[in-house]
């Protein structure tokens, strides 16, 4: 490699590029026999597409982890090419590879993400509610018709109640709509006087991670 480059980010065979954090002890778990380690997904917005991975980096876990290398997730950040939309089965590529990869428990596996990240974090989990523990969406909005399929998925949704770009309503609707399913973990944030931006205080949180840690998948996958 020549003076200057950097090394290019790890592309699961789905084909998204990826941010990875691992914490520390977690790179040598596998030759040592170390622990399984929590896993969080994060789907970033629109406005981080493209192919500077480091835009990933911008706002939310990635952030956080890299001024904080404790922080105590493998923390999986892919990109989205410009112009485009999360794709299901290309994420559910990405984390089959980080489950073959990485020193992964199976039961602690998180989903979260912001606006556009918001939209396929709801999507993705109804769409596979049998592979996350929790998941916290940021911003999005879901389709209140696939709700039922999240009942027993541990749900904690966050949005500024003066959002003008994804309305609130998108994750009142949500959460009105899981617990007429029967659902009773649905929580459902919303900060006062705030625009579209709910990440910041959503992710800057500390109970956010310790209430994603609190729950697994009893007895593997659902």
């Amino acid at each position: 490699m020549q003076a200057g480059q950097h090394p290019r980010p790890p592309v699961a065979p789905g084909g998204y590029e990826y941010q990875l954090h691992l914490p520390p002890g977690a790179a040598r778990a596998d030759e040592d026999g170390g622990p399984r380690w929590p896993l969080m997904i994060f789907l970033h917005g629109s406005g981080e597409r493209g192919s500077d991975i480091a835009r990933v980096k911008v706002h939310g876990p990635p952030r956080i982890a890299e001024r904080d290398p404790a922080f105590p997730f493998i923390l999986v950040s892919p990109q989205l090419p410009a112009g485009e939309d999360w794709d299901l089965a290309r994420l559910d590529a990405l984390l089959d590879h980080a489950l073959a990869t990485l020193p992964v428990d199976p039961a602690r596996i998180y989903l979260t993400g912001l606006s556009r990240g918001g939209h396929a974090t709801w999507r993705w989990a109804a769409a596979e509610p049998g592979r996350f523990a929790a998941i916290a969406p940021v911003a999005g909005r879901g389709d209140p018709a696939s709700a039922c399929a999240l009942t027993d998925i541990p749900t904690w949704a966050f949005h500024g109640d003066r959002d003008d770009v994804v309305t609130p309503e998108g994750s009142f609707a949500m959460a009105r709509a899981i617990r007429a399913c029967g659902g009773r973990s649905s929580r459902l944030t919303i900060y006062p006087d705030l625009g579209h931006n709910a990440w910041d205080p959503a992710y800057d949180d500390p109970a956010l991670y310790l209430w994603l840690l609190s729950h697994r998948i009893e007895g593997g996958a659902r």
